[in-house]
């Protein structure tokens, strides 16, 4: 019969077209999807570069700190020595100006308010300190050296001790 075909005819074209309707929106889809996937890409290579940019600024900071380091570690040595040198012409113009006379007599070393080595009287400002190494004579400051957790020795008990220092 010419209706049912005709019938059948406009089903189909419905069908057709719906088809047409469902390809078309998921064709969109697809397009809005790979767009998706390309910012996504383009946000991964972006994140992926910074990372590389911190980790590069990182180890230049680290390589940094290490050089400030040694450069840090070389300016102690070089203040050790340059104390040691010190020490060692203190005490050359100490020894150059012991037997200078002096217009005042002093007392001898052995009176336990002046110092074992430049004979200067212990005040309020200047303290005494015990030598801690062989002599166990009263030294100041400026006549011992600091031993850390040992205490502090008379420079000529540090020198016996440390023959390269001299």
């Amino acid at each position: 019969s010419p209706q049912r075909l005709a019938s059948l005819a406009a089903t189909a074209r419905e069908e057709t077209w719906q088809s047409r309707q469902q390809l078309q929106a998921q064709r969109q889809e697809m397009a809005r999807l790979q767009e998706e996937l390309s910012r996504a890409r383009q946000d991964g290579e972006r994140w992926a570069s910074a990372l590389q940019r911190a980790q590069r600024d990182a180890l230049e900071r680290e390589a940094t700190r290490g050089a400030e380091q040694a450069r840090q570690q070389e300016l102690i040595r070089d203040m050790k020595e340059r104390l040691l040198e010190l020490l060692r012409e203190k005490d050359a113009l100490w020894q150059k100006t012991e037997g200078i006379d002096t217009p005042m007599p002093s007392p001898g070393p052995h009176d336990p308010g002046l110092c074992a080595r430049c004979h200067k009287d212990f005040r309020l400002l200047s303290r005494r300190y015990s030598c801690s190494r062989l002599c166990q004579g009263k030294v100041c400051h400026t006549c011992s050296v600091d031993m850390g957790k040992h205490g502090r020795c008379c420079l000529i008990c540090y020198q016996q001790r440390h023959p390269q220092a001299t």
